[in-house]
């Protein structure tokens, strides 16, 4: 059963396996993640992915998910947060069919899919937007604030703009800084989280508006 550092129950355990071999199933015929793609692999991008389990969203809030491909990470975080709505935007109409299939298959109420391009998305207004290695932080934080609706925020919970990155990001958020001077960001590393083989990757949060 898939590993994580997280407090999930057994049955959400065994819906990420689940995900994990529908992942390694559809990806011989629809380009979900880099090809090709071993179990191993394609555990490793669901572990990225739950590293934003590592604090919670605020309570019923809508996550988008820009760039989601196969359901990445919007399919995690809907297993790891039954309360939230979670949505899959991606321009690819295949990816976005997967992400409706894995939702009806492994009965994940509260995942869906739209199918278009970011600049013109007309789904649920997210409260959270969230993105794993899809665009920018300019680019993203112009998607996520041309539609965004606020919630209260209780406690230490993620709200903004929520991307996992890697590598070197001062000139994203330099460029970020140019278009949205007042934006807070934040950068945590992922090695206190999943282990210092992750030391090359982050968590960026954008706030403000």
């Amino acid at each position: 059963m898939l590993s994580v550092p997280f407090d999930l129950s057994g049955s959400q355990r065994a819906t990420l396996d689940a995900y994990v071999a529908e992942l390694e199933r559809l990806n011989r015929r629809v380009n979900l993640v880099a090809r090709p793609a071993s179990r191993a692999d394609l555990e490793r991008h669901v572990r990225h992915c739950l590293a934003l389990a590592a604090k919670p969203f605020p309570h019923g809030a809508t996550v988008v998910d820009w760039g989601s491909g196969g359901g990445l990470p919007a399919v995690p975080l809907a297993v790891a947060f039954p309360d939230l709505e979670v949505v899959a935007v991606d321009t690819v109409g295949k990816k976005t069919e997967t992400v409706k299939l894995v939702s009806r298959r492994l009965d994940i109420t509260n995942l869906a899919a739209w199918n278009g391009r970011a600049e013109t998305y007309d789904g649920p207004a997210p409260h959270v937007s969230v993105s794993r290695a899809t665009a920018p932080l300019a680019t993203l934080w112009a998607w996520h604030t041309r539609v965004c609706q606020p919630i209260d925020l209780e406690g230490d919970v993620w709200s903004g703009l929520v991307c996992l990155k890697g590598g070197d990001l001062e000139g994203e958020i330099a460029q970020l800084h140019e278009v949205a001077p007042d934006v807070e960001v934040t950068v945590s590393g992922l090695e206190d989280v999943l282990g210092p083989e992750w030391s090359d990757k982050s968590i960026v949060q954008v706030t403000g508006l």
